[in-house]
């Protein structure tokens, strides 16, 4: 084989490598069809808060990857998983006496269990809310409007002095449900999800593949 045929030879192979390489390197999925498929709503809520300016938002979101796109979720220990159950049963069961209460604590238990599963601490609030927009992003809202809420309870009078009635908030009863609702689908996430499925694969992790999952303690006869 010629010199010139060789040569050839192997700048076909560095091609390939160099392609191969590109298509499955840690660039893979920072596209904008690539965050768009992985981040989902959250794309566009980033997009929505740049005045539609995709590239700005793209920017963002693909600094979040870098930050937290490695993150690998701290495992649970069923002592400790049982305990946060039996918490949010707890919240669900008090939320008819008192809903406001209610909405706070379980912004505080989703802070919580976010830090212990190894996101930012909830004294990080917006590190905790972008790392969880990387591997969960489409339960991330469901916290942020919890925190909104949890947010404009704590300050009203009125939620302090009778938790069981969010008046002077504008919210009513039923619009705290919902928040729950949106709330306790990150909390399936985190109690569920096992560390080898929080790598920033988008999707509902365990939670999504079991529909009947309980948020009630074991011997709840739920």
């Amino acid at each position: 084989m010629s010199t010139l045929l060789i040569v050839v030879a192997l700048i076909a192979v560095f091609v390939i490598i160099a392609a191969v390489f590109l298509y499955a390197g840690p660039g893979r999925g920072t596209g904008r069809s690539g965050l768009k498929r992985r981040f989902g709503p959250e794309y566009d809520r980033v997009a929505a808060r740049h005045g539609g300016d995709t590239k700005a938002a793209e920017r963002e979101l693909g600094e979040r990857l870098q930050r937290h796109g490695g993150l690998r979720p701290n495992p649970l220990s069923a002592e400790r998983r049982e305990q946060y159950v039996a918490r949010w049963a707890g919240l669900q069961e008090g939320f008819v006496d008192s809903p406001g209460q209610a909405v706070v604590e379980a912004d505080r238990l989703l802070a919580r269990l976010a830090e212990d599963r190894g996101y930012p601490a909830g004294s990080r609030l917006d590190d905790q809310f972008d790392a969880l927009s990387v591997h969960h992003a489409r339960q991330v809202e469901g916290y942020r409007r919890v925190h909104q809420h949890a947010t404009a309870l704590s300050t009203s009078p009125s939620t302090r002095e009778d938790s069981g009635a969010p008046g002077g908030t504008g919210v009513s009863t039923e619009e705290l449900r919902e928040v729950m609702v949106g709330a306790r689908e990150l909390f399936e996430e985190l109690i569920t999800t096992r560390p080898e499925w929080g790598g920033g694969r988008p999707g509902r992790g365990n939670a999504g593949r079991n529909r009947n999952f309980s948020l009630r303690p074991k011997g709840s006869g739920a």
